[in-house]
């Protein structure tokens, strides 16, 4: 791809516009949105569902796009939770119910179902009482939906319950209800990409119908409308977010430059369908799927087009060896946003996805077939390629992840790293170009340079962080990049773990409580101390640039005073509380981690599900 691309006026409106919105756009509800009117008063709100339903343990849940608010014209979405009613896509609902602001806990590392449905632009829940159909959707929605819900039960009338959720995985996204261990299999072979319908199932139906119109002569042009038709149907079945929206806006934009008599290429397509998407939708930009699905699709494009492979070359090995360079691409390039959105690294993943990947392509060719099959009564044809396809295909992934070191630990690149990796991986990526690889080579190892320097000066700053998950608390005082401390109340080790992470670090230094009665999370640390048998008032442990100074516990008053209880009356009465000094400076955290006091005197307290941060 000829570096002259990355001067395209398109292209730098794009980049420009994801830069804006990373760093000024925060998502917040408008002047008319629903979310407004949440109050302890039941309300009857009209609205479309906009999303296929999700089955859950007690109800199914669905978006619902509003127009009424007790007669009255709103706008807006909410997520909507039905006990004993399944909402059917693009049915116009009237439903009552207490309008509720969904829950959110600010942990790092943790996941925050409010921020999650703030960057799908719905700051509302209902809990529905009472639901009656309005209007039903038109022919054309219930035929979308009919094709979903007839492909997905003929599955589960087929196969076992794991394979019937591999193959609706594989083809709709729709992975149904699969086992912990399957789903964990999954995510330590690197594999569970394929579980979601992406780009590459559009791109495959594109080329599948392109083939099979060729096969009965069709023209061209008119072959290329057959093929957008049943593209369009397939992203609107599988749910049409944001990877099959890109994929089929680059369809289309590839479309209509042939039209034109324009080669406007893969990568013009893939500008447009970005620009289109945050255009309609400014907070995808902060989502997780919407990042590595346009990462990922940039990667492949610029690597195959660059790292061209030899047509001299056999078919066969051209074809691995492509899987290979897009495989190894596409994980070089998310390997920043899985580590830190998963915390963890798959070594096998890009061995499994060399097989895993051409595999389950096939296996979407076999699945759809097979359900072509049965509207004609005869599916047996490929009941069995299907069901042993798809025996191994899970076999496969048990077996890449049953390597002890399958997935490794790790923990979040600040950053300053990212931006350092990024600049590598673009240089890296333009190497056979060799007079522009020359050119900015500089340019890329000084940012590289200053970025990394950036991101160490503030991850080696002392930084305080106050958590609070429904009234359990915990403080974790990190001391610089490799040094932190963990206060905990009662948090559990798992999140705490996943917030250590979160912060840049595999393990504490030291991990305490405040009472006798709750034990420190002693996996978290390399040294656990126990209050009134390691640690009594007055006592201080030396750490790696810190002291901690334990003392007779902190309280606060209501007017925000702060008193000492001295006084031992028992473990189970008495507690502690903490103060780490670095150089000049230090920090206290009291009252089980119910208020930080700063070096200055200034204290800060602990809010139900948010973490308060400082830096000091």
């Amino acid at each position: 791809m000829h570096p002259s691309v990355y001067k395209r006026p398109l292209f730098l409106l794009l980049v420009a516009l994801v830069v804006c919105l990373a760093f000024f756009y925060h998502p917040e509800p408008d002047l008319r949105d629903v979310s407004h009117h949440i109050s302890t008063e039941s309300i009857t709100l009209v609205g479309q569902i906009e999303s296929f339903a999700i089955a859950k343990n007690n109800s199914h849940n669905a978006w619902m796009k509003v127009s009424l608010l007790n007669g009255q014209p709103t706008r807006g979405k909410v997520y909507a939770r039905f006990a004993d009613f399944n909402p059917a896509w693009k049915d116009t609902l009237v439903v009552t119910g207490r309008l509720q602001k969904p829950y959110g806990i600010d942990s790092p590392g943790n996941f925050n179902w409010q921020r999650y449905l703030a960057y799908k632009q719905t700051f509302a829940e209902i809990k529905v009482d009472s639901v009656s159909v309005l209007r039903p959707a038109s022919w054309p929605w219930r035929f979308v939906r009919y094709l979903r819900q007839e492909m997905l039960q003929t599955f589960e009338k087929a196969f076992p319950s794991s394979l019937a959720g591999i193959a609706g995985g594989v083809l709709l996204g729709e992975r149904g209800t699969l086992s912990n261990d399957l789903y964990a299999a999954f995510q330590r072979s690197g594999a569970i990409h394929l579980l979601v319908a992406s780009g590459g199932n559009v791109g495959f139906v594109t080329l599948m119908t392109l083939g099979i119109g060729f096969l009965f002569g069709l023209r061209r042009r008119t072959l290329l409308i057959v093929a957008l038709v049943t593209a369009g149907i397939y992203t609107l079945i599988a749910g049409a977010d944001a990877p099959l929206l890109r994929a089929y806006l680059m369809a289309i934009g590839a479309c209509v430059g042939y039209f034109l008599g324009r080669n406007s290429g893969v990568f013009q397509g893939w500008v447009l369908a970005g620009l289109i998407i945050l255009c309609i939708t400014p907070a995808a930009v902060f989502d997780t799927g919407f990042q590595m699905s346009f990462l990922a699709t940039l990667a492949i494009i610029i690597c195959l087009n660059n790292y061209r492979v030899p047509g001299t070359w056999p078919r066969p090995i051209r074809f691995f060896t492509q899987i290979f360079l897009a495989t190894l691409s596409s994980q070089l390039v998310l390997l920043p946003i899985f580590t830190n959105v998963f915390y963890q690294v798959s070594v096998t993943g890009l061995l499994s996805n060399m097989i895993l990947v051409p595999w389950a392509s096939l296996l979407m060719g076999l699945s759809f077939g097979y359900y072509i099959l049965t509207l004609v009564h005869s599916g047996i044809v490929l009941y069995y390629p299907c069901l042993w396809g798809l025996e191994a295909f899970q076999k496969s992934v048990e077996f890449f992840a049953s390597f002890r070191f399958s997935a490794l630990p790790a923990t979040a690149w600040n950053a300053g790293s990212i931006v350092a990796y990024y600049l590598f991986l673009f240089w890296v990526s333009q190497l056979p170009h060799r007079s522009f690889s020359r050119r900015i080579f500089l340019p890329c190892f000084g940012l590289a340079v200053l970025s990394l320097g950036i991101g160490f000066y503030w991850q080696n700053r002392p930084k305080a962080y106050l958590l609070n998950e429904w009234n359990h608390r915990a403080a974790i005082i990190r001391i610089n990049h490799k040094t932190a401390v963990v206060f905990n109340d009662k948090i559990s080790e798992e999140k705490l773990q996943r917030a250590l992470y979160a912060l840049g670090l595999n393990r504490a230094e030291l991990a305490v409580s405040f009472s006798a009665e709750d034990n420190p999370p002693a996996l978290l640390a390399k040294q656990v101390a126990l209050p009134f048998e390691d640690l009594w008032p007055g006592e201080a442990i030396d750490l790696s640039g810190a002291t901690v100074r334990v003392m007779w516990e902190r309280r606060l008053t209501q007017d925000g005073r702060v008193y000492e209880d001295r006084g031992y009356s028992g473990k189970t009465q008495s507690g502690l509380s903490y103060c780490v000094k670095t150089g000049e400076h230090e920090i206290c955290v009291g009252d089980h981690a119910r208020f930080l006091q700063l070096p200055d005197g200034k204290i800060l307290h602990s809010f139900l599900n948010r973490t308060i941060n400082s830096f000091w």
